[in-house]
C-alpha cells in the first residue's frame, strides 16, 4: 500500500506541474488546427494545457502571421508558468521568427515537425509553376532556398529545441529531385538548425507526421525531458 501511495502521489504531483504548462501548437502551410488534434488529445492526458491555434496560412507574410498568431496564442497561455510550442513545417519558421524579434520570459521547451530551417527546395522547385502563388500565399513564397528565404535570415536557435524529420515520402516525383533523404517535403538536412539540443529521425511522411503515435511519444518525451527518447525510435 505504501508503494502504491507514493506511486500515486508522483502521478499527481507530476500532472499539477505539467497543468501549469501551456503548449501552443501551431499548424503548417495550408493546413489547420485538425491535423494537430492527436498531439492535442495525447498533451491533455498528459496533464498539459494546450492550445491548438488555427490560422489563414495562405493570406499573409511569415513576419504578419508570426506577430498575430502567436501574439493571439500567447495571450490564451495567460497564468501559466511554462509556454512550449508544438510546430509543423512553416509553424516551426513563425516560431524562430517571433522569438528573434521578441521575449517570451518564460519560454519553455520547442518540438518541430519538418521544419524548413534552411529553406525547402520544394519551394525552389515549384515557384514558377502557374498557381504555385495562389496555393501557397505570401508566406509560401518566403520557405525557399534563394533571396526571399526567410528561415536562412533568422539565425540559429536560442531557445531549447528538439526536431523530428521524416525520411519516407508520398511525392516520389519530389522526392527524386530532392537532395539526400527526405519526407516527400523538406531534406533531413533542411530540418537541422545550429543552436538545436537534439534531432531525431523517423520513418514518417511530412503531410501526417503529425498524427503519427511514434512522432506524439517522442514529442511528449522532449518537452517532459528535454531530449528525445532515442533508444525507442
Amino acid at each position: 500500500m505504501h508503494k502504491l501511495y507514493i506511486s500515486l502521489l508522483v502521478i499527481f504531483i507530476t500532472t499539477s506541474v505539467q497543468a501549469n504548462d501551456c503548449v501552443i501548437l501551431l499548424h503548417g502551410l495550408a493546413k489547420s488546427d485538425r491535423d494537430m488534434k492527436k498531439i492535442e488529445a495525447e498533451l491533455n492526458v498528459q496533464g498539459f494545457f494546450p492550445v491548438n491555434q488555427d490560422y489563414q496560412s495562405r493570406h499573409s507574410t511569415v513576419e504578419e502571421l508570426s506577430k498575430n498568431v502567436i501574439g493571439t496564442s500567447l495571450k490564451k497561455c495567460n497564468g501559466k508558468e511554462s509556454i512550449h510550442f508544438v510546430t509543423h513545417s512553416m509553424g516551426g519558421i513563425l516560431v524562430r521568427y517571433y522569438l528573434s524579434q521578441n521575449n517570451i520570459p518564460n519560454l519553455g521547451r520547442v518540438v518541430m515537425l519538418g521544419p524548413p530551417n534552411k529553406g525547402s527546395e520544394a519551394v525552389d522547385a515549384y515557384r514558377n509553376f502557374p498557381g504555385f502563388k495562389a496555393i501557397s500565399g505570401p508566406a509560401g513564397l518566403q520557405l525557399g532556398t534563394g533571396k526571399l528565404s526567410i528561415p536562412n535570415k533568422i539565425g540559429a536557435a536560442n531557445f531549447e529545441l528538439g526536431i523530428i524529420a521524416g525520411t519516407r515520402s508520398v511525392n516520389l516525383i519530389l522526392s527524386a529531385i530532392l537532395p539526400g533523404k527526405d519526407d516527400g517535403k523538406v531534406t533531413v538536412d533542411s530540418t537541422k538548425l545550429s543552436g538545436m539540443n537534439d534531432h531525431i529521425l523517423l520513418p514518417v511522411t511530412h503531410p501526417f507526421m503529425m498524427k503519427n503515435k511514434s512522432v506524439i511519444q517522442q514529442i511528449m518525451y522532449f518537452l517532459k525531458n528535454g531530449k528525445f527518447n532515442h533508444n525507442n525510435a
